[in-house]
């Protein structure tokens, strides 16, 4: 299981946006930076400067994945035919902890990793607790017997704030089927993400 580095409300803090859409962070009372400089007059952000951010902003949102696996990722898509960023955005999506976080099965992308690594979650009808294995089109994932009653999966189902994309298709409340791989327009985040600054990165 990744660890994460850092509080979930520091990276929304640093960022300035609220990257998960989560009624309880803290941008929504006050949009600057963590500690006593945070407020201080921002000066205009190198090229570097934005990429790096973008690439923080997206890597942040997924979890926090280590560097090793996002980049490996990220040299996955460019491997592939067609538009790198458009690439990366279906690779992360297909990750078994978002399509759980997708399905609402989890009221956060950590807490998805978590059910998945203690081994709630079955793809296709079996047990897998790999948070990052790449979902195919066509996989149904569902909730284990136990997972279906544990409250954080209860209070996931009922957020008013997050809405299940077309790509995954519920089969009641405890199934989903992964459709098809969503473009970057199709992909519900609650701020703007810039892959396109993302790729100039890892391709300086």
């Amino acid at each position: 299981m990744t660890k994460r580095t850092s509080a979930k409300h520091k990276l929304d803090r640093r960022m300035g946006e609220n990257i998960w859409g989560r009624p309880n962070s803290p941008v929504n009372k006050r949009s600057y930076g963590p500690g006593q400089h945070g407020q201080r007059r921002k000066s205009k952000m190198s090229d570097f400067g934005l990429q790096l951010r973008a690439k923080q902003k997206l890597k942040g949102y997924y979890g926090d994945v280590t560097e090793k696996q996002f980049k490996r990722t990220y040299k996955d898509a460019a491997a592939m035919k067609g538009d790198t960023g458009q690439n990366l955005i279906g690779l992360l999506e297909r990750r078994l902890d978002m399509i759980v976080y997708r399905a609402k099965f989890a009221p956060t992308i950590f807490a998805a990793r978590q059910i998945v690594s203690h081994g709630h979650i079955r793809v296709n009808g079996v047990k897998c607790n790999v948070a990052s294995r790449r979902i195919d089109v066509g996989d149904v994932i569902s909730l284990g017997d136990k997972a279906k009653e544990m409250a954080l999966v209860i209070e996931a189902q009922s957020l008013p704030e997050r809405d299940i994309p077309d790509y995954v298709v519920p089969d009641g409340t405890d199934k989903v089927t992964y459709t098809r791989v969503p473009s970057l327009d199709e992909v519900p985040y609650p701020v703007t993400m810039e892959p396109n600054l993302v790729v100039e990165f890892y391709s300086r």
